[in-house]
């Protein structure tokens, strides 16, 4: 009696550190970081109206366009799935042995039937849904030689029950920024959006060591 209970001991402290695979915030984010440039501006010209090196111009518009500029992303994702699946089989099979007759005489006592009868059904369903909705600025990292903007942005939230990170970073396209340089979520190519936390609302929604033990596969129950 005492080998078993500390074999269940046992699996209660291995199903209590078993770590599920959630999305933790990085420490390391110097990657989303700006990049540091140069913004000195270029030596006063004499006698004309261009300068060369001075990024601005009265008919150029205002979208980001070069490495160093800021881009507003509107973040708007929006993702459900659902799976269903079931199985169900049955066999039944019978045998029967009539009366013997032995040299003329019969027995009715050797007279004998089996039957078996097996039927399985199982069932399984899944869905998820997940909705992120706002926006966040981003700086354009490097730009590609089809012009295509590669682009990168953090935005870290502190709140009084804990942190809020939001992380994004992609490629987006000249045509697909509008005039008030923006640009959708949607239309962000090969997008890494990760929104994290961490304090007292992110270990809310983590179950106990107890709650993970009674849950582990391993659970004969």
């Amino acid at each position: 009696m005492m080998r078993t209970f500390s074999l269940f001991a046992l699996l209660a402290l291995l199903a209590g550190c078993q770590s599920f695979d959630e999305m933790r915030p990085d420490e390391d984010s110097s990657q989303y970081e700006p990049l540091e440039l140069d913004y000195r501006l270029p030596p006063t010209s004499r006698g004309g109206l261009f300068r060369s090196g001075y990024a601005g111009s009265l008919l150029q518009d205002k979208r980001a366009l070069r490495v160093g500029d800021i881009l507003t992303v509107v973040l708007d994702e929006s993702t459900q799935s659902s799976k269903s699946a079931g199985t169900s089989f049955g066999k039944s099979s019978s045998v029967g042995i009539g009366v013997p007759t032995v040299l003329g005489k019969t027995y009715p006592k050797l007279e004998s039937s089996a039957e078996a009868e097996r039927d399985f059904e199982g069932s399984a369903k899944s869905s998820q849904q997940n909705t992120l909705r706002g926006s966040i600025a981003v700086t354009v990292h490097k730009v590609l030689p089809n012009g295509v903007l590669l682009v990168k942005g953090e935005k870290s939230l502190r709140l009084n029950q804990g942190d809020e990170f939001i992380r994004l970073t992609g490629l987006v396209r000249l045509d697909d920024i509008d005039r008030f340089n923006q640009v959708s979520s949607q239309n962000v190519a090969n997008a890494r959006i990760s929104y994290a936390g961490r304090g007292v609302l992110n270990d809310s929604n983590s179950a106990g060591w107890l709650t993970r033990f009674f849950t582990h596969p391993l659970f004969p129950l």
